[in-house]
């Protein structure tokens, strides 16, 4: 009765599934009503993709320093990450700051919100001037709950200077109001409650949460450290034309028809109940993107791309149980169940742990990297649901179909048993030479006069050349002529990194590479005017979109998540030195990865941190499935008998399988996006196929064989050796053994 009811319930949740994702595709596909509400069409679209408005401000004054140019284009950074985490800022010639917001198409509503930047001041009631706007760290609008009403406050945060300037005036100033001036006029004159020494306050009595924020917004943009004038505001087309956009979709759906090939082929019945849920995956992340309305970018659009591929893994890990629970005599239905609990644990500390980066480097990065970190964590929180919900409905559901038979789950394959251990030794030294071999060309790369620097730094690092051309107003201004203006570019300027953009009604395109010297630039005009209709060509230097700071936001930010994964893993697997060595195979694959960019002068801009951070979280995942099953088997085998080394080499050659296929259906999705995908995209791919493969080498051949040295150390300092492995006991002599160890347990 109970087992007619269990059928029962997976059978209709079976044509739950099958009715959600048809309607998820069909909503995905054309939306819902005349605005076509969800359709894929509507998900935000970065500046690269879709284009957006761009803002020139010019610095006002004589007397101000790089530094502050340097501060206000990074405050204005974190500012406009509110309309789209892939808005940049950047320096265009000496005294022009630059900014581009994409998915935004208002200019005018854009510069209303922002506001028109001007000179913040805290005076004192007899006039005097307590603090600047230079000393505000922050100012945000806030709703707080007081014993059950609402009431709308703004939070202003100082720096070191402005904390003991604004201490002095509360105390001073007790009881009396501070008022906030911005462009001479007043804006908020709040009264001061108590002393303030730890450089945080509250502004309450707002009307309003507009009004809060619009006080917030002013205080924001007055504590710029200069003074801004607006010079022009445009609507711009996308960076990347059309054709990069379809080239990339196209590599999606060919990648995902041979993902879906190969795991129908290798897993038979549970590929295509993998299939299944990789479609249903693909359509909930494309409903996901639109209803949490996250920007999509090239990069973000290859991302997705690449997690479609990584979200088979955690099918492999369970159909791979399943095949070993098969193997062992069991009954279909006992070795599905047995393969989805013991496939869980992997799976969800495999996820948790990239969550966990994902989640610090959401809360501390910067531009690419937060829109990096969204995209991600999204991923993963759909890719569980799907592999450990509906791939486990879909599993019991064809063999209630009558799918009862093992042939049709495939049978398990015992292949060679490799000695990793051993073998560490020598793939740790040819790690080490590929690394050396890095760090050696980084000089090379400087002597290069070409390149100039320890790596190819593309613009968005090192700064580059806007080109400013005007066309004829008979030209036509299609994607084949901005195919051809790349193309030029990328000619003379010896570099991949070019990007396009078209402004709207001015019949210009703005071209942006790396520096070009005065003879490149004047070639490049001689053939712009001789050949394209181009009436002129205006060209300034501009700098890097991803300022000093942002790459010390990175930086920090994939230091505090290593370091939380490291907690992580040493908590879940009770070792610390799982947590190492993992870090350790981690490190090693970042590094592998650079020297293929030094090797190659591959251009570093702003998929370099993508990749960097894509491979930080296939490395993890991957070591996590072997180390899972050293854990199961550190239980299930016997030290004494098998030794340490035993016990890793048994758990690598167990999860072989599962890495390679993973590698492959991963790597499937890239290589069709390297062949098939536009020229700033190919970089990315050949770099992430490096890492895929560098990756599935590291969990393989260095994590395991890593924690057993850890391991081996750590008995040989306790003077202990139960780690190497002993010659097998005879019956008599292990009854003796028994015997003397449960004497020994008694006396105690």
């Amino acid at each position: 009765m109970k087992k007619n009811k269990n059928k029962r319930k997976i059978i209709l949740g079976f044509l739950l599934i099958i009715i959600l994702t048809i309607a998820g595709g069909v909503v995905s596909y054309q939306g819902i009503g005349k605005k076509h509400t969800g359709s894929a069409k509507n998900i935000d679209l970065g500046l690269d993709l879709a284009g957006g408005v761009s803002i020139t401000y010019e610095v006002q004054g004589k007397k101000v320093s790089q530094k502050d140019i340097d501060d206000t284009i990074y405050k204005l950074q974190k500012r406009v990450q509110g309309y789209s985490t892939e808005s940049e800022v950047y320096q265009e010639g000496d005294k022009r700051i630059k900014i581009e917001i994409p998915g935004v198409t208002d200019s005018n509503k854009i510069l209303e919100e922002l506001g028109q930047p001007g000179t913040l001041l805290f005076m004192s009631p007899d006039g005097k001037t307590v603090l600047t706007g230079s000393e505000v760290k922050s100012a945000e609008a806030q709703t707080v709950d007081n014993k059950g009403i609402k009431e709308y406050i703004v939070a202003l945060e100082f720096n070191k200077k402005g904390t003991k300037a604004f201490a002095d005036a509360t105390k001073k100033f007790y009881k009396q109001q501070i008022y906030i001036i911005y462009d001479n006029e007043i804006i908020s004159a709040p009264t001061v409650q108590t002393e303030i020494k730890n450089g945080e306050c509250q502004i309450t009595g707002m009307e309003s949460f507009e009004s809060a924020e619009n006080l917030a917004s002013s205080i924001r943009i007055g504590a710029l450290p200069v003074e801004l004038k607006e010079l022009s505001s445009e609507v711009v087309s996308a960076k990347l034309g059309v054709d990069a956009i379809q080239s990339t979709l196209k590599a999606g759906a060919i990648g995902l028809a041979l993902v879906v090939l190969f795991m129908i082929v290798v897993y038979l019945v549970p590929g295509f109940c993998a299939s299944i849920a990789l479609i249903t995956y693909t359509i909930m992340t494309l409903l996901a993107l639109n209803g949490f309305n996250i920007t999509l970018t090239l990069p973000g659009l290859a991302g997705i791309i690449l997690t479609i591929g990584m979200a088979v893994d955690a099918n492999v890990i369970i159909y791979t149980r399943i095949r070993e629970e098969i193997a062992t005599g069991k009954s279909v239905l006992s070795s599905i169940k047995a393969g989805f609990s013991k496939a869980s644990s992997a799976i969800l500390d495999g996820n948790i742990t990239t969550l966990i980066a994902a989640a610090v480097l959401f809360a501390k990065g910067t531009g690419s990297v937060k829109g990096f970190a969204e995209t991600l964590a999204m991923g993963i929180v759909i890719s569980m649901f799907t592999a450990l919900v509906v791939s486990r409905v879909l599993a019991y559901a064809f063999y209630y179909f009558g799918f009862k038979d093992p042939k049709f789950y495939g049978k398990m394959r015992k292949g060679r048993q490799i000695n990793y251990v051993k073998l560490s030794k020598k793939c740790m030294i040819l790690s080490l030479v590929v690394i050396l071999a890095g760090f050696a060309f980084m000089p090379v790369n400087k002597a290069n006069k070409d390149i100039g620097h320890i790596l190819n730094y593309s613009l968005e690092f090192s700064g580059g050349t806007a080109s400013t051309v005007t066309f004829e107003k008979d030209t036509k201004l299609d994607s084949d002529l901005e195919q051809k203006v790349v193309k030029l570019y990328e000619d003379i300027s010896k570099s991949s990194s070019v990007q396009t953009q078209k402004v709207t009604d001015n019949h210009q395109m703005i071209v942006k590479t790396v520096v070009l010297t005065l003879e490149q630039r004047e070639k490049l005009e001689k053939e712009l005017t001789k050949d394209y209709g181009v009436k002129t060509v205006t060209c300034a230097n501009i700098s890097n979109t991803i300022s000093s700071e942002m790459q010390r936001d990175a930086v920090i930010a994939v230091i505090i998540a290593t370091i939380c994964m490291l907690i992580y893993i040493a908590y879940r697997f009770k070792d610390v030195k799982f947590g190492g060595s993992a870090v350790l195979a981690l490190l090693h694959d970042v590094l592998v990865v650079l020297t293929v960019y030094s090797v190659g002068r591959l251009s570093v801009g702003g998929n370099f941190i993508a990749c960097m951070l894509t491979i930080v979280g296939y490395s993890i995942n991957a070591t996590i499935i072997i180390f899972d099953r050293i854990r199961e088997n550190l239980k299930s085998m016997d030290v004494n008998e098998h030794g340490l080394d035993g016990i890793v080499n048994a758990s690598i050659n167990q999860t072989f399988t599962r890495t390679i296929n993973t590698s492959i259906t991963t790597f499937i999705m890239v290589f069709c996006l390297f062949i098939l995908g536009s020229s700033s995209i190919r970089e990315f791919a050949l770099t992430l196929m490096a890492g895929i493969v560098c990756g599935g080498y590291s969990s393989v051949c260095i994590t395991g064989p890593v924690w057993y040295m850890l391991k081996k150390r750590e008995k040989k300092d306790n003077n202990k050796t139960v780690t190497e492995k002993k010659p097998l006991l005879g019956k008599a002599e292990k009854q003796k053994v028994s015997k003397r160890t449960g004497k020994r347990h008694k006396r105690r």
